[in-house]
């Protein structure tokens, strides 16, 4: 509801903006239905920057400082790439000054918004109120993500189903319920979530039949955790669920061939585009440190199968002498460019080539080093699932997790890739390079 309000307002300072600069220099500002495209541009390439950096995530409406930051950040990208617009195909968008002014009346709309939705709704206007069957522990689990700021969920109440004492004190035995069904609906639920600790031979099918045929939407333990955290959570997963949910589909012929496409066609724009960087800063990199500029380094990708790396070198040459291992905070092995260009994600550029050569894509699971796979598959169950999807130079756990470097790190982001892994969409695709635009800009824990 918020980006479509959005979307109208951007609609609406565009055209004021337009009828002011228009009144100014004393001409007429013409039907609006002439400029209606217009509009739609300058509407559409700003909300797409602000979804680039981050102004629609879980903290949208929790803190207005960080609504306001993001806002001018997302406006100011999209009045630098509509004025690079402007200037490929002059007379066909705006002229830079009613950008300027679109810019301004758009930042005061888009804040007046925020204010509004927050104050009056609120974030938990639009919750879904959902029914716990269970009171121990995976209830509790529940209750606690509930009670985040940004959860996307309120829980109406728990039933005990054992019988045994529950570990939270507000759950209702279910023997004191005549009418599950019944008991659902007066509590306005409409979700409700099999959370037992024991599903073998106690599941209440009979319930669950009256409550599904009542219309209610019920869903499993870890399909519930799935689609609220966007990750896949290992501590619950079984075999038997990951069989027969949904996800892994084998018809992705056609995403397939057309994100190898985009692949391609990106990769070659964005050689073109970075060259005259990766160069400069391979001759810094020369200059900085002895040894080559350029780092290479096997890893595994698709299926299991080992490829070549490339990366500007941002560390001393002698970091692996006794072996791979893990990147830590202040890392002494890190050369002083090293910092800088692991900072604003320089030295992944050269990865553009690899990604073109078909070993990589733009999107997924980034690649390990073979030892580190070896160690982590003993380690994790599932990690060589992750090898199910072509690697990436950006994904699901790079916009959602910071850098990982440890083995409980990698359980974190094992969980976000097996997700990726498993809902994969062209659209997950678009979200997460828009996404890494905001990971770019507001670095969270990069090494």
């Amino acid at each position: 509801m918020l980006g479509l309000i959005d979307f109208v307002l951007l609609l609406v300072a565009a055209d004021a903006a337009w009828n002011v600069r228009t009144m100014q220099i004393g001409i007429a500002a013409g039907p609006l239905v002439e400029r209606v495209w217009i509009l739609a541009g300058f509407a559409i390439t700003t909300q797409t920057a602000m979804i680039a950096v981050g102004v629609y995530g879980p903290e949208a409406l929790l803190s207005m400082r960080f609504a306001a930051a993001r806002l001018l950040v997302g406006i100011s990208l999209a009045i630098l790439a509509l004025a690079v617009i402007d200037f490929i195909l002059p007379g066909q968008t705006f002229w830079r000054s009613i950008l300027l002014y679109a810019m301004v009346i758009a930042s005061v709309l888009l804040a007046l918004n925020r204010l509004v939705v927050g104050n009056l709704l609120g974030t938990s206007a639009f919750r879904r109120r959902i029914l716990v069957l269970g009171a121990g522990h995976r209830a509790e689990r529940l209750k606690k993500l509930a009670e985040r700021p940004e959860s996307g969920f309120v829980i109406s109440g728990f039933v005990n189903m054992s019988g045994i004492p529950s570990v939270l004190p507000e759950a209702v035995d279910r023997s004191t319920i005549s009418d599950l069904s019944a008991h659902v609906a007066s509590l306005g639920a409409t979700e409700v979530v099999l959370a037992l600790e024991e599903r073998r031979n106690a599941l209440p099918l009979k319930d669950l039949v009256r409550v599904k045929t009542a219309g209610v939407h019920v869903n499993e333990f870890s399909s519930f955790l799935e689609r609220e955290t966007g990750r896949v959570d290992l501590d619950t997963l079984n075999p038997s669920w990951l069989i027969f949910s949904d996800g892994f589909s084998s018809g992705r012929a056609i995403s397939s061939v057309a994100k190898r496409g985009f692949d391609i066609v990106a990769s070659l724009l964005l050689l073109l585009l970075t060259f005259p960087v990766i160069a400069l800063f391979a001759i810094i990199v020369k200059l900085d440190s002895k040894g080559p500029a350029f780092f290479r380094q096997k890893r595994v990708g698709l299926y299991g199968q080992t490829f070549e790396l490339i990366k500007l070198r941002s560390m001393r040459t002698d970091a692996e002498k006794d072996g791979a291992k893990w990147a830590e905070k202040n890392d002494v092995r890190i050369t002083r460019v090293g910092a800088f260009i692991r900072k604003v994600r320089i030295d992944e550029l050269p990865q553009v080539w690899t990604v073109l050569a078909g070993h990589m894509s733009f999107v997924g699971p980034r690649p390990e080093v073979p030892a580190f796979v070896e160690d982590l598959e003993d380690k994790l169950p599932y990690f060589a699932e992750r090898h199910m999807v072509k690697p990436g130079i950006t994904g699901w756990a790079q916009i959602n997790y910071p850098y990982g470097a440890s083995i409980e790190d990698s359980r974190h982001k094992l969980e976000y890739d097996l997700y990726y892994a498993k809902n994969y969409t062209p659209f997950l695709d678009l979200l997460i390079m828009l996404q890494t635009l905001r990971v770019v800009l507001w670095p969270e824990g990069a090494r």
